[in-house]
């Protein structure tokens, strides 16, 4: 399974010539996705989502299916999406997609709390968005967010350590400068080593086999 990592909170995974892509939010500079057989959105924000990331994507793949919580539902206009909640699976293609969660971290008591699902595929790829709920199963290789209104570095390290990947690389970190992704990234390595695990700092366009 290839797993390319894009600006911010996108992330490509493919099988063969067949392709599942997760969160193409305002950030991406659209790639040329091809042989996309499903779309993955964890929450509404723009930052993981907008209806012309999506459109785009469709234009390429008609036939593809689109997966979000209510939120992204209510909010998509004339899209044709299916609503996702915690404790669901779906077969997309090559692609068994598990849902956990349901609500995206606490940003402030001021901001409401808005649905969001953690998405695991293959029982390999985690990716919680926007939150740090932790999967009942084990993990081989967790996106893991590095840099939001709603982190604290220590809550994200000791997400880290409550997966127990057996491999990690960090998404969200368009909010960040360089230095402060360097010093976040030795966090969050720290953190996985402590499990076992290696931890890879992917650029955009870069990608892991697994």
């Amino acid at each position: 399974m290839r797993i390319t990592k894009y600006e911010h909170a996108t992330l490509q995974v493919g099988l063969g010539d067949e392709n599942l892509v997760i969160d193409p939010g305002v950030f991406l500079s659209h790639p040329d996705f091809t042989g996309v057989v499903a779309i993955v959105i964890t929450h509404e924000h723009a930052d993981h989502w907008t209806a012309e990331q999506v459109r785009r994507i469709l234009e390429k793949n008609p036939d593809a299916k689109v997966y979000g919580p209510q939120g992204v539902v209510d909010a998509a206009d004339d899209l044709d999406i299916e609503t996702v909640a915690a404790g669901d699976v779906v077969e997309a293609g090559p692609f068994k997609l598990e849902f956990f969660g349901g609500k995206h971290a606490v940003i402030h008591d001021s901001i409401p709390v808005i649905d969001n699902v953690g998405v695991l595929v293959n029982d390999e790829l985690y990716y919680a968005g926007d939150s740090y709920t932790v999967p009942d199963a084990e993990v081989g290789t967790l996106a893991a967010p590095i840099g939001a209104p709603w982190l604290k570095i220590g809550e994200a390290m000791d997400y880290v350590l409550a997966v127990k990947p057996r491999r990690a690389f960090y998404v969200h970190d368009m909010t960040l400068s360089v230095a402060g992704k360097q010093m976040a990234a030795a966090r969050l390595s720290w953190a996985t080593e402590q499990g076992g695990g290696t931890f890879t700092e992917l650029q955009p366009g870069e990608t892991l086999d697994v």
